[in-house]
């Protein structure tokens, strides 16, 4: 997995170099527009990467990309979209953590596995959280947060793009590390999440950074920890989890462009190519790291082994907090 900046979150699979078979497989060019679906409302920070990358497939590709906001179900209904559509190159996801990998352990009625279902092109972004507080809670640092949430256990609440979402189990991890107690409100998706953090009718979210840097910019919330192994370059002054007291509460979310399960090998090497590609331009991550996003590429094989290691990690979290959906 070749990523382009910080952390080495991920895996065994860093510095990949470009698949050899990329010349090869550049027998297969669409000859249609194609759809990039996001399984997230439009504004988080799935949606702000898919769309930077869909705008440097589009062209290498000379085909229109479009880039749909399919929403529900933590995701779940944007997935299938997927998995129902025709494997051939046309429809493309933007999965996540969240519905790749932690998914599977919430909903016992999925009618589809990602493991199987889906066909790995690419690792495309990963992105630290950020713990984010509406200014009127008296918490300047971390540990005054959980100071606070052990004098009023239970009396506040974080919001999170969904039940299964890595917004929500990325804070059930510092729960379990902390030892604290704060309710969890779930919306469609983590921009009106944060919209509420902002409004003060949640109190703490856990956000991802792309999503969460314009409103900490504009100080309309408190930013008190990133959750990455360092500290962020946009956020040079916010400790990270581990300089904060929690060490163990570090997590990195990720996406991965997918195809359906079938989509033949010749597609799949080419698209791979052509992600991978625009990955590697200065350009692309700059926007990326404006954004608050590493660009990090893999081979198909890589990104299945990323999907397992990350499935049995965050299994182990669900069930060491005894999370449900229901």
């Amino acid at each position: 997995m070749q990523r382009t900046t910080r952390r080495t979150l991920l895996g065994a699979a860093l510095a990949a170099p470009l698949l050899p078979g990329a010349a090869r497989a550049q027998a297969w060019a669409p000859t249609r527009p194609m759809r990039f679906v996001v399984p997230f409302p439009p504004g988080g920070a799935t949606d702000v990467v898919a769309r930077i990358l869909g705008e440097r497939i589009q062209a290498k590709l000379g085909q229109p990309v479009t880039v749909e906001n399919r929403t529900g179900a933590a995701g779940n209904v944007g997935v299938e979209n997927i998995v129902r559509s025709a494997p051939d190159g046309y429809a493309i996801l933007m999965g996540t953590t969240g519905t790749l990998t932690i998914n599977p352990h919430l909903y016992n009625n999925m009618s589809f596995n990602p493991a199987t279902d889906l066909a790995g092109i690419s690792m495309a972004f990963a992105t630290d959280h950020v713990v984010i507080v509406n200014p009127a809670v008296q918490a300047q640092t971390l540990q005054d947060l959980v100071a606070l949430l052990k004098a009023r256990p239970g009396q506040l609440s974080y919001g999170s793009g969904g039940n299964g979402s890595s917004t929500h189990l990325v804070p059930e991890l510092f729960k379990l590390v902390a030892r604290v107690d704060m309710q969890h409100v779930p919306y469609r998706g983590s921009a009106p999440a944060l919209n509420d953090t902002v409004a003060g009718t949640v109190q703490i979210m856990l956000d991802q950074l792309p999503s969460a840097l314009p409103m900490i910019q504009a100080n309309r919330v408190r930013a008190l920890a990133v959750t990455g192994p360092r500290r962020s370059a946009l956020l040079p002054n916010v400790p990270t989890m581990a300089e904060a007291g929690f060490p163990e509460a570090q997590a990195t979310s990720w996406g991965a462009v997918m195809a359906p399960a079938g989509t033949p090998a010749p597609v799949i090497e080419r698209l791979n190519a052509v992600i991978r590609e625009a990955l590697a331009e200065p350009a692309t991550q700059q926007r990326l790291a404006a954004a608050g996003a590493d660009a990090v590429s893999s081979t198909p094989a890589e990104l299945a082994a990323t999907m397992r290691s990350e499935t049995e990690k965050w299994g182990r979290v669900i069930r060491e907090a005894r999370i449900t959906v229901n």
